[in-house]
């Protein structure tokens, strides 16, 4: 299966293992992925994006 190069919210939702209200709830707080807003008012997170955020939750040991 090929990578998309941007997420749904729900995407995101299913592959961090979160709710959507989390979500919303990390973005309020600037604790979610930087998003892009489409004209018709929805979210996208470029895979680039939520990789580099992943990144930046890693621990160091």
């Amino acid at each position: 299966m090929a990578t998309r190069a941007h997420l749904t919210i729900v995407e995101f939702c299913q592959e961090v293992g979160i709710g959507r209200s989390t979500f919303y709830d990390w973005r309020a707080k600037r604790r979610a992925p930087r998003c892009i807003k489409l004209p018709n008012g929805e979210l996208r997170i470029r895979r680039s994006e939520f990789d580099k955020w992943l990144d930046s939750l890693e621990e160091a040991v």
